[in-house]
């Protein structure tokens, strides 16, 4: 694996990456093996299907062997203290839906209030007891997690107005979901077919109770608040999470997809451009329009099994218009208290980040060769089951 020696295949380096983590952690045991499924099914489409650059192949390896030490120190952890593995993870409010739909400001919006307990994006990478939030920025896995923000930045400063991420705001729950080597994110990264039809069709429950575990770690200092957690991606296996998390309280956040889809697509393209020779927008744009829009359906589906009292559903447009009185609404409906406190930080988190702060992105110019009446077309199920009518746009 050093530099001047013979490319080995992804698919040869399982042992030399577990190897490497172990060697690095000071410890061997990985949990359940089932994560090597997938580990395996990325390797070999990594082999055979990705275009990655010599700097995309190093940070594969990279990523993994990180993912791997992050499921070694969790392991630990459990080992060391069983007892966080009793903590009780009670109706956590879950933000999920359609991509660009303004879940991430919904989600920093209700991430202000102190009564609610959110996923930080340095504890989402590096999982462990949540220290006091004086100590943050002096620790090491705090200052990485920046570090690891700013080399995104840096590389595609456009990426901000697209999507903006601080290590101390809240995150999405992708980096709990990776380490059993089950999220779209290797998909976004990558040109891996052979992965996302697994990965589509893979029923994620021991995905999702490694990710209650990790909740248990993270939360084991304040076990008692409620937890507030965002992923859009929960969407798409929402029969596996509720299974998981039956009381669990959700946000189902939408907006005409037309009006925002390419947004999405070219985040895709964005990030797939740091690790891949080419980059395709048609084919992106034409897979994720199928996988979003049947995960759509799919989620109708379980909806309709479950009682309509635990859902939430949220409109852009109401959202836009009143974005604190969309959070009051969200407490009512599932019984969390607002207190003075966090009324006034969520008035002064509105206030001090408008729409757009990080710049502003162009939802529609760069061409994806798909037109806005195929989008309608594919999502239209989606979008009479919520009554929703596409929006009024420019010419």
């Amino acid at each position: 694996m050093g530099d001047g020696a013979p490319t080995l295949r992804f698919i040869d380096l399982e042992a030399p990456l577990h190897e490497a983590a172990a060697r690095d952690v000071g410890y061997g045991d990985f949990g359940d093996g089932s994560y090597r499924e997938g580990l395996r099914v990325l390797l070999e489409a990594y082999d055979k299907e990705a275009k990655l650059t010599p700097f995309g192949r190093k940070a594969a390896k990279i990523q993994l062997t990180e993912i791997l030490k992050k499921r070694l120190r969790a392991e630990k952890a459990w080992k060391e203290n069983p007892q966080i593995l009793e903590n009780e993870i009670r109706r956590p409010i879950v933000i999920l839906g359609l991509v660009r739909t303004g879940s991430t400001a919904l989600h920093y919006l209700m991430g202000q209030d102190p009564g609610i307990q959110p996923l930080p994006y340095w504890l989402a990478c590096y999982p462990q007891a949540r220290p006091p939030r004086p100590d943050w920025e002096n620790h090491r896995d705090f200052r990485a997690a920046a570090a690891e923000i700013d080399f995104m930045y840096q590389a595609d400063p456009s990426l901000k107005a697209i999507h903006f991420m601080r290590a101390d705001l809240p995150e999405e729950c992708r980096h709990l979901l990776a380490q059993n080597f089950t999220d779209d994110g290797f998909e976004v990264c990558a040109t891996v077919p052979s992965y996302s039809e697994w990965y589509e069709a893979k029923h994620l429950r021991e995905t999702y109770v490694r990710h209650r575990k990790l909740l248990q770690l993270i939360g084991s200092t304040d076990p008692q608040r409620r937890w507030l957690l965002k992923y859009p991606v929960h969407m798409r296996h929402l029969r596996a999470f509720l299974e998981v998390y039956p009381d669990a309280c959700i946000v189902q956040t939408h907006r005409d997809p037309a009006t925002v889809f390419r947004s999405y697509c070219n985040l895709v393209a964005s990030f797939r451009a740091l690790y891949e020779e080419s980059v395709d927008r048609e084919d992106i744009t034409r897979k994720q329009l199928e996988i979003w829009a049947a995960g759509a359906e799919e989620a109708i589906e379980v909806r309709r099994e479950h009682d309509p009292a635990q859902f939430y559903d949220l409109y852009f447009s109401d959202f836009m218009r009143d974005p604190v009185g969309a959070v009051k609404s969200i407490y009512r409906h599932f019984g969390q208290t607002l207190s003075e406190e966090g009324e006034r930080k969520l008035f002064e988190w509105n206030e001090a980040n408008p729409q757009s702060k990080h710049g502003k992105h162009d939802y529609q110019r760069k061409e994806t060769g798909v037109t806005d009446a195929e989008i309608l077309d594919r999502f239209a199920p989606y979008m009479r089951y919520f009554n929703m009518e596409p929006e009024r746009r420019s010419p």
